[in-house]
């Protein structure tokens, strides 16, 4: 059997220790970009423009339905 073939005596709810490490090491990585901005990014970052007050206003009423979520899907803090 190869390594790309599942085991038959793997539990799919388990996993594996390679699978744990590889985690682990992506958690403590560096996230950085691969390089810089260029000027054109830098220019067009700053000229973002204000959202419109529709999407604001949906953005809003989106954050009150979250925050008054019961039952299944509410996040427990």
């Amino acid at each position: 059997m190869s390594a790309s073939e599942p085991s038959d005596t793997h539990d799919p709810g388990e996993v594996s220790p390679e699978t744990t490490a590889e985690d682990e090491r992506d958690a403590t990585a560096a996230h950085r970009a691969d390089r810089p901005p260029t000027e054109q990014e830098e220019r067009d970052a700053e000229r973002t423009p204000e959202p419109s007050p529709e999407s604001a206003k949906a953005y809003r009423e989106a954050m009150e339905r979250g925050a008054n979520i019961e039952g299944e899907g509410a996040i427990d803090l």
